[in-house]
């Protein structure tokens, strides 16, 4: 019978259990998010949509956008601006993840 390295067995039982951890406790797919959340307003090209462009939201492949700090558009995720709502409730990984998918969107 071969013995069983224990370092081996405790690291492959570690990754079983997180593969099976729900998504809930994990950061959600920025995709997701910014289909669920910023779609009706920033349009799925993050231009804007008909309904965005009509309260002002800003065309996320703007040079004006794209030329936020990371920092400062998070802020805005989180704490909303204008008639943007606030996005708090989102975990700040979540929210870092809505700032890389915007900026995947310039021009």
């Amino acid at each position: 019978m071969k013995k069983i390295d224990f370092k081996v067995f405790t690291i492959a039982t570690v990754f079983a259990f997180l593969l099976c951890v729900p998504l809930s406790g994990r950061a959600q797919d920025a995709a997701t998010i910014f289909k669920s959340k910023c779609v009706g307003c920033h349009a799925a090209d993050g231009t804007g949509s008909a309904t965005g462009k009509k309260m002002g939201a800003h065309d996320f492949t703007s040079a004006d956008v794209q030329g936020m700090s990371d920092a400062q558009l998070a802020e805005i995720i989180t704490n909303g601006k204008n008639k943007m709502p606030k996005y708090a409730s989102l975990k700040p990984e979540d929210i870092q993840g809505l700032v890389a998918y915007i900026r995947t969107l310039k021009k």
